[in-house]
């Protein structure tokens, strides 16, 4: 009976563990860096140049981008992508010192020696690729005047302001004390759009004009999960779960920000 159960448990556990629990045996998904690949170095390299090319050709100076670090299948429902982050274009330095143009990803990715922890990085599209289990991408390019406004923000030291390192994989956007990638995202766009730094105002707006995805897990699973994962936490839920994720925000911007675009790459051999 006590094995029966230990195997139910590692079951309900596997399903809500989040994916940086898994890495260690999965690779790279979720908000982490690095792992193991799950396609060739050329294919992850051919797709990500596919997406800043993607991206180009709209013109984009700025604009979100997300990566499937689980498989559809797995995802909960209303889920497409795990983690998000802003695809910049810049001047890039090649290691011979050659300076060409392109896109870095800004992101936050939690700590390999705690999950529970994340921190701001700045890499590129085949770095952030390169977890990614489903070689397909969302893509949202605001409109002009937001994509300036956000360049503002990532530019200047509201950027690390609004990183809250206590990182959870459900966190709650309407809520301070926790965050994950997309919340990030979702604060920065929103420091851009009413042009302040002011998180208790930034979240009182999010809570009037956000709508942020119910997270469909029993009480009991989340319970159970975090129990053994420090990524998963309730602590800043006080009703039902919910938290922000790519789709939320591609509505959110959709309907608030006009001439906003949003955009799905596949990879093709």
């Amino acid at each position: 009976m006590r094995v029966l159960l230990a195997l139910i448990l590692l079951v309900i556990v596997s399903w809500i563990t989040p994916p940086s629990a898994q890495t260690a045996n999965n690779g790279s998904v979720g908000s982490q860096a690095g792992g193991a690949l799950h396609f060739s170095p050329e294919q992850i390299i051919r797709f990500a140049k596919k997406v800043e090319k993607t991206i180009a050709a709209k013109g984009a100076r700025v604009a979100i981008v997300a990566r499937k670090g689980q498989a559809a299948s797995e995802l909960p429902p209303g889920m497409s992508f795990t983690h998000t982050g802003f695809a910049v274009y810049s001047e890039i330095t090649t290691h011979d010192g050659r300076k060409l143009p392109g896109y870095a990803i800004y992101n936050l990715y939690q700590q390999a020696q705690d999950p529970s922890v994340s921190a701001l990085a700045q890499d590129f599209p085949v770095d952030f690729f390169a977890g990614a289990v489903e070689l397909e991408a969302g893509i949202i390019i605001p409109s002009p005047e937001l994509q300036k406004r956000l360049l503002a923000v990532i530019a200047s030291p509201t950027y690390k302001l609004l990183h809250e390192p206590r990182y959870s994989s459900i966190a709650n956007p309407y809520t301070l004390g926790k965050q994950n990638c997309t919340e990030f995202v979702l604060d920065v766009i929103n420091a851009a759009i009413y042009q302040t730094n002011d998180i208790k105002q930034i979240k009182a707006n999010t809570q009037k004009y956000f709508v942020a995805q119910e997270v469909n897990v029993s009480p009991l699973k989340l319970m159970l999960g975090s129990m053994f994962s420090a990524a998963i936490s309730t602590a800043d839920h006080p009703g039902a779960p919910v938290t922000a994720t790519f789709e939320t925000i591609g509505n959110y911007l959709q309907r608030y920000d006009a001439g906003t675009k949003r955009l799905r790459v596949l990879y093709r051999n």
